[in-house]
């Protein structure tokens, strides 16, 4: 919970700050954050995982744009590019390098034990959501029947809850899965779709 409270701790302030003042001051306010998230990190020691290495400079890029230029429409792609970025990223992996990034982030100490088609399902969901989580933003900040303010509370609050709904259902995909491994150890090598 802590680290689920960090991780959106940009996003909260930037939600406040849009609702308190403006768009440019949600983005100057969300860009601090996320700047100070990398100190507060540094200065206790933690190592900065490649997610937050990359949504920095993606919302002091974005950002910085958008206060520069005085343009929202920086801000708004935002999410999109992070979005296309990690699916792609994904995808990439998966197709070129023959590496499985989410198998590697989820299963970072070795104890989660699953079929190898399964791990290739779940990069494959994760990959499509976060794509599909990319459009999604681009219809609601572009469209035009949504207005910036709508945008910002999908932003907080619609995109969090798709995560959220996304995370149970995966969970509950693999626990099928996990299930089966502590009632016969043979089923391990199980492929079931």
């Amino acid at each position: 919970m802590k680290k689920l409270l960090f991780d959106l701790f940009p996003l909260i302030l930037f939600f406040v700050a849009y609702r308190v003042a403006d768009i440019y001051t949600a983005t100057a306010v969300a860009m601090a954050a996320s700047v100070g998230q990398w100190i507060w990190l540094k200065a206790r020691g933690k190592a900065i995982e490649l997610m937050h290495w990359i949504n920095l400079v993606i919302i002091l890029g974005f950002g910085g744009a958008t206060l520069w230029l005085r343009s929202e429409v920086f801000i708004m792609w935002k999410p999109t590019v992070l979005y296309w970025l990690f699916g792609s990223a994904i995808a990439v992996g998966l197709l070129v390098f023959r590496r499985n990034l989410v198998q590697q982030l989820m299963n970072a100490t070795g104890q989660l034990e699953l079929p190898d088609a399964v791990w290739q399902r779940m990069a494959w969901m994760w990959s499509a959501f976060f794509i599909i989580m990319g459009c999604l933003n681009l219809v609601v900040a572009f469209s035009g029947w949504f207005s910036e303010s709508q945008w910002v509370s999908f932003k907080v609050f619609g995109t969090t809850i798709l995560f959220v709904a996304f995370v149970v259902g995966v969970s509950l995909y693999m626990s099928r899965y996990l299930s089966h491994d502590s009632e016969s150890p043979s089923s391990s090598t199980d492929s079931k779709p």
